[in-house]
């Protein structure tokens, strides 16, 4: 049978684990928050970038039908 010592002691190391524990939650819920964060200002800055990409490729492209119509105006 356990002395109270001993149980103190392995209550005491119980104790310490659940704070090392805690600690590492807090932590990863942390990292988690600013990855989340993080997605969302990807996600936005993607969404800008494609939009960029097609403005500029329909301007791309009404160059070259205005260049088509001066080469059959010409």
């Amino acid at each position: 049978m356990e002395s109270l010592q001993e149980t103190s002691s392995a209550l005491d190391r119980l104790q310490q684990r659940l704070r090392e524990m805690l600690e590492r939650i807090r932590r990863l819920e942390e990292e988690n928050r600013s990855l989340h964060t993080r997605q969302e200002s990807l996600v936005s800055e993607r969404a800008q970038l494609v939009q960029r990409n097609e403005e500029a490729r329909e301007r791309v492209e009404a160059m070259i039908e205005r260049l088509k119509a001066l080469e059959n105006a010409g």
